[in-house]
């Protein structure tokens, strides 16, 4: 019997978590794969988050269901970061603390999107955007920003994507899965278009703030006439290496984040208590940690960029924040190692997982059907020797 809804057939499989399983199918048979295709970091929670946590499970204060939208506490200290680190002024009620930062894009999506809405997705994307705005009823527009122009949307591509029926409008700031980062000048000039439409929501997901390598972080809410009609989404997973604690959070107009708590009551209810207490430890202490993992990571940007520019055929930018490459790779089209052809990005992503052991993620996903996306959350050794492999392997088809 099969009788799943049509949502769930028509659900795209998240293609980052799907070549994460083809890669532990083949660990499974003793064949050693490096996986370079999750965005998770490779480092430890830092001690002092974890020493948190263990002082409140000691406190024993913790274990009862915590209130939907999160410890007022908690709630505290992301306003006061907010206000702090982003000159956003959302109070402890605007903030609504969730189970990762994907189920607080979730709620957003539930909580603004009536059928056939249309929400605009600065394109190369993070994939689960668009399934999350068709499982809330609405209409992805995608507007593609290309590998010349550093994968940034303009103004003028974003005035005329705009209709009637947007709704809202979604980009990632760090970028995943290009690495870029938008200016203030560049958000501007984006706010300018946004101010001249009514009743549209901006959902502005900076959950690599920390992971910036220009010098200075930009949000949208912080451009004159725009907090109140912008959605801030972060969380603890990238900057503070906690993936698997799944704290995300908002700050957003206070009738959309009471929206959003409603939504999540019914969902999941409230967020761990003790991740929360982990969490806190993060937000109130020192950033030290964290950006000592963001100087590793620039470190790495630079040997991946030099290796892969040494690679025929793959074309890079140069990634100015998270921890990500996304190439062109479609000089590779059409060709064959005499067993395999390569037509697409998907196909060369599984040439590679196959004849190099070394697992990517298609740009297809993401929006991009001429890239893939390589994560350099891994370490020095894994890295070159990736890359080392993808080389060879490329330079078989023809």
């Amino acid at each position: 019997m099969n009788i799943v809804s049509d949502r769930i057939k028509n659900m795209a499989e998240s293609a980052t978590l799907a070549m994460a399983a083809k890669a532990r199918e083949y660990k499974a048979k003793g064949i050693e794969v490096i996986s370079l295709s999750l965005g998770e970091p490779d480092f430890k929670t830092p001690l002092h988050i974890q020493e948190g946590a263990k002082a409140a499970i000691d406190e024993q204060k913790y274990f009862a269901y915590p209130p939907v939208n999160g410890y007022a506490d908690v709630r505290q200290a992301i306003s006061d970061k907010f206000n702090r680190e982003n000159s956003l002024n959302y109070s402890a009620d605007q903030v609504v603390i969730s189970n990762g930062a994907k189920q607080s894009i979730a709620n957003v999506m539930m909580a603004l999107l009536n059928k056939g809405d249309e929400v605009v997705v600065f394109s190369p994307f993070w994939v689960s955007y668009t399934a999350l705005i068709e499982i809330a009823g609405g209409t992805p527009v995608l507007v593609k920003g290309g590998i010349e122009s550093d994968f940034k949307v303009t103004p003028e591509q974003l005035e005329a994507a705009i209709t009637d029926k947007t709704k809202a409008i979604i980009y990632s700031s760090p970028c995943n899965p290009t690495g870029s980062v938008f200016t203030k000048d560049e958000l501007t000039a984006l706010a300018e278009v946004i101010k001249r439409h009514d009743n549209i929501v901006v959902i502005a997901d900076e959950i690599y703030e920390l992971i910036n390598f220009t010098g200075a972080h930009a949000s949208m809410g912080a451009i004159d006439g725009m907090l109140d009609r912008t959605v801030t989404i972060n969380g603890m997973a990238k900057g503070f290496a906690m993936t698997g604690w799944r704290v995300g959070y908002i700050g957003a107009p206070l009738w959309l984040a009471k929206a959003c708590n409603k939504i999540q009551g019914q969902f999941t209810s409230a967020n761990c208590g003790i991740a929360q207490r982990a969490a806190l430890t993060a937000l109130t202490s020192d950033l030290g940690p964290s950006h000592e993992m963001a100087k590793e990571y620039l470190r790495r940007r630079g040997l991946v960029k030099e290796l892969l520019d040494d690679i025929p055929g793959v074309k890079t930018n140069l990634p100015t924040g998270a921890f990500y490459f996304f190439p062109d790779v479609s000089s590779y089209f059409g060709k064959s190692d005499g067993e395999s052809t390569i037509n697409n990005a998907s196909d060369l992503c599984m040439y590679l997982l196959d004849n190099a052991q070394v697992s990517l993620v298609t740009g297809e996903a993401f929006g991009d059907a001429n890239c893939i996306r390589l994560s350099y959350a891994a370490s020095e050794a894994d890295l070159r020797e990736a890359i080392r492999r993808i080389k060879e392997a490329l330079s078989k088809l023809s």
